[in-house]
């Protein structure tokens, strides 16, 4: 098989996903009263990109708890990417924890310049709440740009640890789709936002991931998805 044979065969099993879910999610109508699989892998998508068959581009894969003992649940890491719904940060969230919103943000102050406003932006791991005030404006562009994004979720509730069956379909699935060091099967936009990221890694693997985007996939990682697609159930 080659690379862009299987690239259409994660695409279609996404698709079946898809169908096995009852369609995508969009996190800004998200909350944790929905019925979630405790652990899973999850896919962001384009909200406008479509490959040449007509599915919606990747954009971000990731998991959590792939240390061993994290007690992380799906939706404790999905909501760190969607941000918070009340109180005195309502509509921003926390970049600081969550690699994803900080990516996001990253982009945005590169595009509009916005360097001078946003200084501290992704520096440490905690910030005090005058900091975190002052980047409340960023914070809520980040939450509205995720939220309009759709996505799915695949059930594999195995234990943590690093060689987990999600640990292993993640690192695949990135490795696969990534174009780091590959000709590109499915080209970004001129305007997708990652192309204004200061990370090359995201700039040139077109997803907003940076680990293993540039590491060789193995193709039987497609047996194992294609099972857990069949045991994914909708929320």
């Amino acid at each position: 098989m080659t690379r862009d044979t299987d690239l259409d065969r994660f695409y279609d099993l996404l698709a079946d996903l898809k169908a096995a879910v009852g369609g995508m999610q969009y996190l800004r109508d998200c909350d944790g009263y929905m019925d979630w699989p405790e652990r899973g892998v999850y896919f962001f998508f384009s909200p406008e990109e479509t490959r040449a068959g007509g599915q919606r581009r990747l954009t971000r894969i990731g998991t959590h708890a792939v240390s061993s003992g994290s007690g992380t649940s799906l939706w404790d890491r999905l909501r760190t990417h969607r941000g918070i719904n009340s109180g005195t940060f309502a509509g921003g969230g926390n970049h600081r924890g969550s690699v994803f919103r900080k990516r996001v943000g990253e982009a945005m102050r590169e595009r509009d310049g916005l360097q001078d406003v946003y200084p501290e932006w992704g520096e440490g791991s905690s910030a005090d709440r005058e900091i975190r005030l002052k980047e409340t404006g960023l914070e809520r562009r980040v939450t509205e740009y995720i939220g309009d994004l759709p996505f799915l979720w695949l059930d594999v509730n195995d234990e943590p640890g690093p060689e987990s069956d999600r640990a292993y379909i993640e690192r695949n699935a990135i490795a696969l789709v990534s174009n780091y060091r590959t000709d590109p099967l499915d080209r970004r936009a001129g305007d997708w936002l990652g192309m204004h990221s200061p990370a090359p890694a995201i700039r040139r693997a077109g997803l907003w991931n940076i680990n293993h985007v540039d590491e060789p996939y193995d193709p039987a990682f497609l047996d194992l998805f294609e099972e857990r697609v069949a045991e994914t159930a909708p929320l």
